[in-house]
């Protein structure tokens, strides 16, 4: 919740930590953080390597011996499927002189390094080394020349990877994400497709875009009320949701499924009480109920979308810390993962998520090759998103600007991921950080919290 101090709120239990361009004003976040060498080498060095990150979505992975890699920064992991219930993760790099094994994705039970052919089965072993009685015995410990492994857990439809060996589980740096998630039935949905995009801004600066709505305005006009069809009563009611139903989804089908769409047109001509508050109970319960017994009938694991609704789980968006968005609306959802590729440069992607029936088969997804900002190709909502970042990543050098002012009351998101940030640069203990990351691991538009780091 926020705090107050005199005329400025949100410093209460803050002061900045040791670390440069440090948040000192819970309100205020420094520009360098954006673009300073030195602030990205040492979130390269204290960051990255501690926390965990969504590495692959299983269907990428579905069959032993299915691998992908996944790059961070100047690490290179092995994501791998070992049998129908184990995945693992190693360190992409030969036991002999530090080659790469494998680049991109495949299928393979042995992996074999390109430069002298040294082997390793998909469960680290290393089975072959060429001319061993050439090599000192210390260097051939059977356990030495094992693919160093990475710490590697499932969720959510998902495998995740942390550099640490002492870090906490998964679970305990997810919730409530983890919580909320488990409730929409997350590890059913399935890839309809996936894009990506290279942002020419700070990772930071693009996750900061979709902690707060009160961008919506301005940069997503057609999403506004005074947009929409007339709606006080039945039947511009209905009509005004088809709109932002069909506006919401286009081109994001994850956002808003044709699917789910073709159900609510089906329920345009249903009667409903003049009384406009009541008319939208009955219309939202009613398309609910709908959308699950058309998904269940298929065969999906869908969960009840009004039983949510009354445990009061209906967050259109919500963040996982330090990259991971998802965000759902009725049978499917959008998500969002963010990797730096350079201080001012970002890899971000786009996963349109669904019901699929299980016995319908579908090919793993392909990882995309990255479009620019401005492609045509991408639907309106990310497009104008991705228009306001460059020109952002820009201004921060003005000499005219010094930090970014923000509300404490609507894009609190944003300051309290920054001093999460904060907390891991200064090396805080794990019992200090996790429970500042559960207040970050929530849906946007929040107050500043109090992380608990003490002033």
């Amino acid at each position: 919740m926020a705090v107050e101090t005199g005329s400025r709120r949100g410093q209460a239990n803050w002061s900045a930590l040791p670390v440069p361009w440090a948040v000192a004003a819970a309100d205020r976040i420094p520009k360098q953080r954006y673009y300073d060498p030195d602030f990205y080498a040492l979130e390269a060095q204290m960051l990255w390597p501690r926390v965990w990150q969504m590495a692959c979505r299983l269907e990428e992975i579905p069959r032993p011996g299915d691998y992908v890699t996944y790059e961070i920064l100047q690490d290179s992991i092995i994501v791998v499927r070992v049998d129908a219930e184990n995945v693992r993760a190693y360190h992409n790099a030969c036991r002999h002189r530090g080659v790469k094994l494998v680049e991109g994705n495949g299928n393979r039970r042995t992996f074999v390094c390109p430069f002298h052919g040294w082997c390793w089965g998909i469960d680290g072993r290393n089975t072959f080394v060429l001319q061993p009685e050439a090599f000192a015995e210390g260097n051939m410990h059977p356990d030495d020349l094992q693919l160093v492994s990475v710490r590697c857990e499932l969720w959510g439809g998902c495998a995740w990877i942390n550099l640490d060996d002492g870090a906490p589980a998964l679970r305990d740096c997810m919730e409530p994400f983890a919580s909320i998630y488990d409730a929409w039935h997350v590890e059913t949905l399935r890839t309809e497709w996936w894009q990506s995009c290279r942002l020419p801004v700070n990772w930071k600066l693009a996750t900061a875009a979709f902690m707060e709505g009160y961008h919506v305005p301005q940069t997503h006009p057609q999403l506004l009320p005074t947009s929409m069809p007339s709606s006080s009563k039945p039947p511009g009611l209905a009509r005004t949701n088809l709109y932002f139903m069909r506006t919401l989804g286009e081109g994001m089908a994850g956002m808003t499924h044709a699917n789910d769409i073709r159900i609510a047109e089906g329920l345009q001509n249903i009667e409903l009480p003049d009384d406009p508050a009541a008319a939208m109970a009955i219309w939202r319960s009613t398309l609910n109920d709908a959308i699950v017994s058309w998904h269940r009938a298929r065969g999906c694991d869908m969960p009840d979308l009004n039983d949510l609704a009354r445990r009061g789980i209906t967050e259109a968006i919500n963040f996982a810390f330090p990259h991971y968005f998802l965000l759902p609306q009725y049978s499917s959802a959008s998500s969002y993962r963010i990797r730096p590729l350079g201080p001012e440069e970002t890899l971000f992607e786009i996963w349109s998520l669904t019901r699929i029936p299980p016995d319908q088969v579908t090919g793993k997804p392909t990882p995309p090759e990255p479009m620019a900002p401005d492609d045509p190709r991408w639907p309106p909502i990310p497009a104008q998103d991705f228009s306001n970042l460059p020109r952002q990543q820009k201004g921060l050098h003005s000499k005219g600007f010094e930090f970014m002012r923000l509300s404490d009351q609507i894009e609190g998101l944003i300051s309290n991921f920054e001093r999460v940030i904060d907390g891991f640069l200064a090396g805080l203990p794990y019992d200090t950080l996790v429970p500042a990351i559960r207040k970050t691991n929530t849906t946007i538009d929040v107050p500043i919290a109090d992380l608990g780091f003490g002033s």
